[in-house]
């Protein structure tokens, strides 16, 4: 029996709500959770770079996974990890036990992560990158929206109590996903080791994936150090700043629902290089007017710009790698997160030694570098995806 494409949709983006919700949801929990355990401020520092380990773990073995195995347990793995995790949390009472609920979240995170974009690459036998931007759409609904949400039902439980209902309520999935058939495994009869060590040799995959590296981490520089550049170089308040960075997050979220409809008219390489040029003019925008109202357009415009990035090419590589769609992608997703952490660490570098006020440049760079790769690559996409 085949697979119904709607419903295998709908899973992979349960599976991507899913992983916006937890991602978000930690942050906003931790503060209170270090205050319960007694943890300092390096303690909880300490905790939360965990979850990037654990993600980058999953995003490694996911794709291996669903080649062999195809995506009904992995799904379910990522879905009951999560779970686990979060009830890990609610119950955590020393720093060790905290640590590992952390790290447990982020596997399964990065396991939902990644197999759900490697799904919908599957199931789209044209317009892959329109199908994984509509996609990309669920995460921000869970990241948007987890934080009105606790913020509800906060009055209502303590956190404990609330820990817990969220994660019965992250088990649900779990049910849906293991009652619908999938896309075969790609190699249900052994792993090609050699193939496998191939793609790690491949110079498009890895090119695309350094692509995806620079994307990311111009995005964790967004994300991470947009409010605290805000307050400190252009006069924001703390709730101005916290809004502007909610704009941020909406523009990108909106273009990805535009996208899916865009990529499926337009060449997606082409939409690729023109956010490129987006990305420099809003960055440009940002460092060149000391205003709220140009600082505010520019991040907008910035998040409107970032947000072809992972769709269109991830949509490259599914399209190249249909043989091995799960091992090629856990590849440059865990190159895109690896970006994000040097990228992170690195941008601490620059605002002790050097100053904030260079965020801006910093995002312009790593965005001229990731063009200059792309235009790069221009021909050897084409003859590769059409």
């Amino acid at each position: 029996m085949a697979y119904d494409y709607k419903k295998v949709f709908a899973a992979a983006s349960l599976g991507m709500l899913l992983f916006g919700m937890v991602m978000i949801s930690l942050g906003s929990l931790l503060p209170t959770l270090s205050k319960r355990i007694s943890l300092s401020e390096v303690e909880t520092g300490a905790s939360l770079s965990l979850l990037p380990l654990g993600i980058l773990l999953g995003s490694l073995i996911f794709g291996p996974l669903v080649d062999r195995f195809g995506y009904m347990a992995i799904l379910a793995i990522g879905g009951v990890l999560t779970f686990l995790g979060f009830q890990g949390l609610g119950v955590a009472t020393q720093s060790p036990h905290l640590n590992w609920a952390i790290t447990t979240i982020g596997f399964g995170g990065g396991i939902l992560n990644g197999a759900t974009n490697a799904l919908v690459s599957d199931i789209s036998t044209d317009k892959h990158s329109a199908n994984l931007s509509i996609l990309g759409v669920f995460y921000g609904i869970g990241a948007l929206g987890m934080p009105a949400l606790l913020g509800l039902l906060e009055r209502y439980f303590e956190v404990g109590q609330l820990i817990f209902w969220m994660g019965m309520g992250m088990l649900l999935p779990v049910f849906y996903f293991m009652s619908l058939r999938y896309p075969k495994a790609k190699r249900p009869h052994g792993f090609p080791m050699g193939r496998a060590l191939g793609l790690l040799k491949d110079p498009l995959l890895l090119s695309l994936g350094f692509v995806l590296f620079f994307q990311s981490g111009v995005e964790g520089l967004a994300n991470n150090w947009t409010t605290t550049y805000l307050e400190s170089e252009k006069g924001f308040g703390p709730s101005e700043a916290l809004f502007t960075l909610s704009l941020f997050g909406a523009g990108l979220c909106l273009a990805r629902l535009l996208l899916g409809q865009l990529l499926r008219k337009w060449d997606p390489y082409t939409v690729l290089l023109l956010s490129m040029y987006l990305l420099v003019g809003a960055g440009l925008l940002i460092w060149s007017f000391q205003g709220q109202w140009p600082t505010v357009i520019g991040l907008v415009l910035f998040g409107i710009g970032l947000a072809a990035g992972f769709p269109v090419v991830l949509g490259f590589v599914g399209k190249m790698y249909r043989d091995m769609t799960g091992t090629a992608f856990s590849l440059v997703i865990s190159m895109a997160l690896v970006g994000n952490v040097l990228g992170n660490y690195l941008m601490g570098w620059v605002a002790q030694e050097l100053g904030l006020h260079l965020l801006p440049v910093a995002l312009i760079v790593l965005v001229a570098v990731m063009g200059g790769l792309l235009l790069g690559l221009g021909k050897r996409i084409e003859q590769n995806t059409n």
